[in-house]
């Protein structure tokens, strides 16, 4: 079984910055790939960001030039930095991995359980 923990969400006026951190434990031979998702009230959740095990990286269009994704790959831990951020952006951001077990095994996809973002002055 696999968890993640995410960390770093919170209030935040408009145009300020945070990053979120979430740790991938358990039995893990890969992770590949990782990412945020987020959710807002009233819509349907969304891919904000995804990175690879060897960094290439995927962003939505709405958080191009605002948000960087990192990963740590000895640690199984991805990272979230989101800079001059909007009203738009708050929602519940999930952490996702997409994780092998074991060499042999199929992948399985695991989320973790939300941190909330608030962008409000």
């Amino acid at each position: 079984q696999v968890q993640l923990v995410e960390s770093g969400g919170g209030l935040v006026q408009p145009g300020g910055s945070l990053r979120l951190s979430c740790a991938a434990s358990g039995t893990i031979f890969s992770i590949n790939p990782m990412g945020w998702y987020r959710q807002a009230p009233g819509k349907q959740r969304e891919l904000v960001a995804s990175i690879t095990s060897g960094g290439s990286t995927d962003y939505a269009d709405s958080v191009k030039g605002r948000v960087t994704i990192s990963r740590d790959n000895a640690k199984n831990t991805v990272y979230l930095q989101m800079n001059s951020l909007k009203p738009e952006d708050t929602a519940v951001y999930y952490c996702y991995a997409r994780v092998k077990s074991y060499y042999y095994s199929e992948r399985g996809d695991y989320w973790g359980q939300g941190t909330q973002v608030t962008v409000s002055s």
